[in-house]
């Protein structure tokens, strides 16, 4: 093989490396968002005053918090994986927490261990951050969706919540609602800010 035919034949095989990789990617999110389970992951209220991170919405989530042997062994930041439930009112919550993957269920979520409460007397708390905590928006729409959000976080009668796919560990997030409906709806429901 000459070198010229030996170089091109390279660069065919690193173009079709760089259209497999990204190809991949997005075929196992639609892998995840066709046969995977859905859940509602009840967001909670942030600090208001927690500025506007680039063109998404920072998602808090209610129910992150569970109760740990003393002699844990987890540290921050660790990889947890997470087994999900469905609790009575139909939101997603924490089952168990496992240091494995676990293989008695695809319904879990690999997640990682946020800040691990030693100070009580009778128990030690761990909180899990989930992977999916940013929702991403046009650009155009991004701040009126952050403000909307954040007005729903306000109003206790309303119910903030995501909906995310979850299957084998890997989670998508597929939208946000409030009360039922899409943000992208209630966004585009909206007159436009000047």
């Amino acid at each position: 093989m000459t070198p010229k035919k030996a170089t091109f034949s390279l660069f065919i095989l690193m173009v079709l490396v760089q259209l497999f990789i990204p190809a991949k990617m997005i075929w196992d999110n639609e892998d995840v968002l066709e046969t995977g389970k859905e859940f509602k992951f009840k967001t909670a209220p942030i600090d208001p005053n927690d500025p506007f991170r680039g063109k998404y919405i920072f998602l808090d989530f209610d129910n992150t918090t569970v109760e740990i042997p003393r002699d844990h062994g987890w540290h921050r930041g660790d990889a947890v994986y997470v087994s999900i439930e469905e609790d009575s009112d139909g939101f997603a919550a924490i089952d168990s927490i496992w240091k494995k993957e676990p293989k008695h269920t695809q319904e879990f979520v690999q997640a990682k261990v946020g800040f691990i409460n030693p100070y009580q007397a009778d128990r030690v708390t761990m909180d899990v951050r989930y992977p999916f905590e940013r929702f991403y928006m046009e650009e155009s729409k991004a701040y009126d969706a952050e403000i909307t959000y954040r007005e729903s976080q306000r109003d206790t009668t309303k119910t903030t919540y995501a909906l995310v796919h979850v299957k084998d560990g890997n989670a998508v997030l597929k939208d946000v609602l409030i009360d039922g409906v899409s943000i992208k709806e209630l966004v585009n429901a909206k007159p436009e800010t000047p």
